[in-house]
């Protein structure tokens, strides 16, 4: 196994950098560059922007310029932002990481978890109106252009469910539609967003770990019990995480504040995905139930939800552990069309106003940040299969 992971760490590397060459011409064939930004001004003439051009190392080669990047960046110098100039490109992209990686990370889970869950009930009881309505639901989802459902959501939260709320209840919603926090509370708060952003990150973290320990020490307790400690693990944790945050914390508002802004963003991509990941669990599903272990088992007399749940669920996620893969970069892509719909201080709005600005050397650290991203996940899907497949594991 980690003979394996070390290939593919040697592989991701080496991809990484045909990536960066790949990307670095691609930047450097857009037209123009951030002297531009001194077109409209009278006091800059052609000769103080060539200089200007001479000071950023904007006027030599091509092969040079590339040549200083890659060395520069893996000695740890990713350069500094050229319209927010001198402030360095680490640390713009470190402020913004942690929320495009929350996007990322709970719209991939919840989308897998749903679609998966959605998908195995589907086959499972399926010829009903309710199979042909979910169906047609995760069809729309999956084909959807992701501007147009993240504006449709806008639509929806933001004027006719407030509208509706207020109304029947006489409550404003008042859902946020946009940016990272509310700048008139956070104001006077007593901690910074990024702080209070990470421990929420941290603590969901730490809940996930318990339930995966859980099921895992799940196999070790009698039958009967399995259950109940699976359910356990995944209430009693969260709740009384939500009782500390809320009665003990002292931020709990704070962090209710950025849960609300989190909604919409994480909810548009999670529809994106959930889509794919309910159908192909629904076409596996509906093949694995072909298979005669599946009879077998009915033949031995096993309880329906043994036989759905452990012998033909479990078998059926190969497939969609394998869609995952491809997933992966819709989500990312998804993730930088959602960050400017909803001005989302990521990674991917950055992308976009410093491709806009020619700000190179931010688009090209937040490019190698998302190319990052989208090897590490493949090669934690990769590793997942040794997990889900005793027989890649012996391989």
């Amino acid at each position: 196994m980690w003979s394996y992971i070390g290939k593919r760490v040697f592989q991701m590397l080496i991809t990484l950098v045909l990536f960066q060459i790949a990307t670095y011409i691609l930047i450097d064939l857009q037209p123009g560059d951030v002297t531009d930004l001194f077109v409209g001004n009278p006091n800059i003439t052609a000769a103080e922007r060539q200089r200007i051009a001479a000071d950023l190392g904007l006027d030599g080669p091509l092969y040079e310029r590339m040549w200083n990047y890659l060395t520069n960046f893996y000695t740890g110098n990713l350069g500094v932002s050229m319209v927010q100039y001198p402030r360095p490109v680490g640390e713009i992209l470190a402020q913004r990481l942690p929320r495009t990686l929350a996007l990322f990370v709970y719209a991939t889970v919840f989308s897998f978890w749903f679609g998966y869950v959605a998908g195995k009930f589907l086959a499972w009881k399926r010829g009903g109106r309710w199979e042909y309505a979910t169906t047609i639901v995760g069809v729309t989802l999956y084909t959807i252009f992701t501007p147009l459902l993240g504006y449709i959501l806008l639509w929806g939260f933001a004027t006719k469910l407030d509208k509706w709320v207020r109304n029947t209840f006489g409550i404003d919603f008042d859902l946020p539609v946009s940016k990272f926090s509310s700048t008139s509370l956070w104001r006077k708060a007593p901690y910074d967003t990024n702080t209070v952003f990470n421990w929420m990150n941290l603590n969901f973290i730490i809940l996930v770990v318990i339930v995966l320990l859980a099921f895992f020490l799940s196999r070790y307790v009698p039958r009967n019990r399995r259950e109940f400690l699976r359910v356990a693990s995944m209430t009693v944790p969260f709740a009384l995480s939500l009782v500390w945050w809320i009665f003990f914390s002292g931020v709990g508002i704070y962090a209710w504040d950025l849960v609300i802004h989190l909604f919409l963003p994480i909810l548009t991509l999670t529809l994106i995905s959930f889509g794919g990941n309910m159908l192909l669990t629904r076409t596996s599903m509906l093949e694995t139930l072909r298979e005669d272990y599946i009879e077998t088992a009915r033949a031995k007399g096993l309880p329906e939800k043994i036989i759905r749940n452990r012998h033909a669920a479990r078998n059926a996620i190969l497939p969609v552990w394998t869609a995952l893969v491809f997933s992966l970069s819709s989500t990312i892509s998804g993730g930088i069309i959602t960050e400017t719909v909803f001005s989302w201080p990521g990674i991917g709005e950055i992308l976009v106003d410093s491709v806009s600005n020619s700000d190179f050397p931010v688009a090209m650290g937040a490019l190698t940040v998302i190319g990052v991203m989208t090897l590490v996940a493949h090669l934690i899907v990769d590793i997942g299969y040794a997990f889900l497949d005793p027989r890649i594991r012996v391989h």
